[in-house]
């Protein structure tokens, strides 16, 4: 089940928005489709992807620690 957000451009102010808190993301392509579900320190998990130009698209979701992240993460990808 994909995250319940808008899709933003994979773009160096996109990752200026992302907190700096552990969560979920997904990287998608043009037309919206995933490409992945990630979790981890969120701007820094971006800031990777955005490098290695992975995607055209990025959503995510803050979690309050690594615990939340990395189960919810799971979740969304045995419903993908």
């Amino acid at each position: 089940m994909p995250l319940r957000k808008a899709w933003e451009p994979l773009e160096r102010a996109t990752v200026g928005r992302i907190p700096d808190r552990y969560g979920v993301y997904e990287l998608g392509d043009a037309d919206g489709t995933v490409l992945a579900v990630e979790h981890g320190p969120l701007r820094d998990e971006v800031k990777e992807a955005l490098a290695y130009r992975d995607a055209a698209q990025v959503r995510w979701t803050a979690c309050q620690n690594r615990q939340q992240a990395t189960a919810l993460a799971e979740e969304h990808r045995d419903r993908r």
